[in-house]
C-alpha cells in the first residue's frame, strides 16, 4: 500500500530571488504594461500600512536615498501624513531615476538633511535598497546608526542600508531595526546569516511579482496525515538507528525516530543498558530487515569498528541518513566505491570538511554540495538551508537560538529518519523533519535540553494534521 502521507507534499514557502531575478520579475510586469511608479506606489503605500499599524501616529523621520529606494521612502512620507502621522522626510541628495523623482514631486512636505535633521520616535531607512554593491561611508553610517537607536520604531525598507542582499552579509556597519519591509518577494538577505539578525521582524509586501521556475523558497508549514485505516508498524516505516561508542546520541535519535511518525523503530547497538522507551526494540546485531529508513553516525566513533558499521549501513541496500561521526568518516571512505548517503546533516564544521572551501553564500553552497554528492544536504544552522542536486532548494525561517545546546542535532537526525521511512521522499522528509525540529523547539520555550524537544514533537506534528 501506499504511504500514509505520500498525497499531502509540504507546502513551499514563499520564493527568495536575488537581486538579477527580482530586477527580471519587475521588468516583466514593466513590459506587461504595468507603469514603474504605480508599483513604487504599490511599495510604498504597502509598507506605510505596516508602520501605521505599528507605531499608529508617532512622529515618524523617513531618511531617503537617491534611488528607487529613497522613491519608496517619498512614497511612505506622502502615505503616512495622508493617514494623520507626524511625518518628516530628510535626504542624502536628489532623486536620480525617473520613479523616483515622481515619488518626490508627489511629496508636499519639506526635505531636510539627513545629517542634521532630528531624531524621532520611528525611522524609516529608504536610503538604499537591494542594489548596493559597496557600504556607506563612515560618517553616513554612524548617523544612520544614531538616528536609529534614538527611535522606539525602526524600519528598513527593502533590507537595511549598508546590507548587500544577494551575499547576506554587512558591507560596513548596521543597526539593528525593529523590523524589516520587503517589497515584491523576500531576498537571501532576509533568510541568511548574518543579515537576517539586523531586523527582530521581517514583513514582505506582495506586488504581484511572478517567481521564476528555479526560484528557491522558504521552507513552508507542512501538511502531515493520520496513519491509513488499514495502517501497522512495517507500512507506516520501520527506522533502524546504529549506535556506537557514544550510546546516548543514538537513543536520543531513536526516541525523535519514534516520535516523529515511525511506525518501527530498532536501536543497533552493543549497549543493551541505557534508558530507553519501551517500544524502543534494541538489539547487538546489524540488522536492516524491513527497515525504510536507516540512520547512522551521532555517537558513532570513528575508529575502525564504527567505519565497519557505516560501510555495513550504507550497503545495506535501505536510505541511509548520515549525521555527526558518518560526516567525519565519509571523506575517508570517497574511494570505496559505496552508496553515497540519502539525506546528509552537517553543520558548518563537518560541511567544510565534506565540500572544501565552497564559494557564494549558504544556498549557492548549499546547492553545490547536493548536486557534487548527488544527495540531499540539510545544511545546518540558525539558517538552515536544505537542497537536492537537481537544484530545487528550501531554507528555513528563524528558529530558536535555544537549540544551540547538545543532543538537538540529534533529534534533528532522528526526525529525517523517521520522515524518510513514512514519506519515501528524502527532499519532502528533511524539510518536514527541519519544520518539526522547529516547532518543536518553539514549543519547548527557554533554556530546554535536547530531552525536552522529544516531549513536543508529537503537538508538532498534531498541529499540522
Amino acid at each position: 500500500m501506499s504511504s500514509p502521507t505520500s498525497e499531502r507534499a509540504p507546502l513551499i514557502g514563499a520564493p527568495i530571488l536575488s537581486v538579477a531575478q527580482m530586477r527580471a520579475a519587475e521588468q516583466a510586469l514593466f513590459d506587461a504594461g504595468t507603469d514603474p511608479y504605480a508599483l513604487m506606489r504599490r511599495a510604498g503605500e504597502g509598507a506605510a500600512e505596516i508602520i501605521w499599524r505599528a507605531g499608529v501616529k508617532r512622529e515618524a523621520l523617513v531618511l531617503c536615498g537617491p534611488g528607487n529606494n529613497g522613491g519608496d521612502g517619498y512614497v511612505i512620507a506622502r502615505r503616512l501624513h495622508e493617514l494623520g502621522v507626524p511625518v518628516r522626510v530628510a535626504a542624502i541628495g536628489e532623486p536620480k531615476t525617473e520613479s523616483a523623482v515622481k515619488a518626490r514631486d508627489d511629496w508636499a512636505g519639506p526635505v531636510e538633511d539627513v545629517m542634521t535633521a532630528a531624531p524621532a520616535a520611528q525611522l524609516v531607512d529608504a536610503l538604499f535598497g537591494i542594489g548596493l554593491t559597496r557600504g556607506l561611508d563612515t560618517a553616513l553610517a554612524g548617523r544612520l546608526a544614531e538616528l536609529v537607536h534614538a527611535a522606539g520604531h525602526s524600519y528598513a525598507i527593502d533590507v537595511p542600508s549598508g546590507v548587500e542582499s544577494d551575499q547576506a552579509v554587512a558591507l560596513s556597519p548596521v543597526p539593528q531595526f525593529t523590523h524589516c519591509i520587503t517589497c515584491g518577494a523576500w531576498k537571501p538577505a532576509h533568510a541568511l546569516m548574518p543579515a537576517r539578525i539586523f531586523a527582530a521582524q521581517h514583513i514582505l509586501v506582495d506586488l504581484g511579482i511572478a517567481a521564476p521556475d528555479d526560484a528557491l523558497h522558504m521552507l513552508g508549514q507542512p501538511h502531515f496525515s493520520v496513519p491509513a485505516a488499514d495502517a501497522h508498524k512495517y507500512t507506516r516505516g520501520l527506522v533502524a538507528v546504529v549506535a556506537g561508542a557514544m550510546p546516548g546520541a543514538a537513543a536520543l535519535c531513536a526516541e525523535a525516530a519514534a516520535r516523529g511518525g515511525a511506525g518501527y523503530v530498532r536501536l543497533l547497538s552493543d549497549d543493551l543498558s541505557m534508558p530507553l522507551s519501551h517500544a524502543i526494540v534494541r538489539g547487538n546485531k546489524l540488522d536492516f530487515d524491513r527497515a525504510k529508513a536507516v540512520l547512522v553516525g551521532p555517537g558513532l566513533g570513528r575508529d575502525t569498528v564504527a567505519c565497519r558499521r557505516f560501510v555495513e549501513a550504507l550497503r545495506s541496500g535501505v536510505p541511509v541518513v548520515a549525521d555527526a561521526d558518518a560526516l567525519w568518516l565519509l571523506p575517508e571512505m570517497k574511494e570505496a566505491g559505496l552508496p553515497a548517503p540519502v539525506i546528509m546533516t552537517p553543520h558548518e564544521g563537518e560541511f567544510v570538511r565534506l565540500f572544501g572551501g565552497l564559494s557564494g553564500n549558504k544556498i549557492e553552497r548549499a546547492r553545490a554540495a547536493a548536486a557534487k554528492i548527488g544527495n540531499v544536504v540539510v545544511y545546518k544552522g540558525p539558517d538552515t538551508v536544505i537542497a537536492t542536486p537537481d537544484g530545487r532548494c528550501a531554507v528555513a525561517p528563524a528558529s530558536s537560538s535555544w537549540l544551540s545546546t547538545a543532543g538537538t542535532g540529534d533529534v534533528l537526525a532522528g526526525l529525517c529518519a523517521a520522515r524518510l521511512a513514512v514519506t519515501g521522499d528524502p527532499f519532502r522528509a528533511a524539510c518536514e523533519a527541519v519544520w518539526l525540529h522547529g516547532e518543536a523547539a518553539r514549543r519547548s520555550g527557554i533554556a530546554f535540553i535536547a530531552d525536552d524537544l522529544l516531549r513536543n514533537i508529537s503537538a508538532a506534528l498534531a498541529s499540522r494534521l
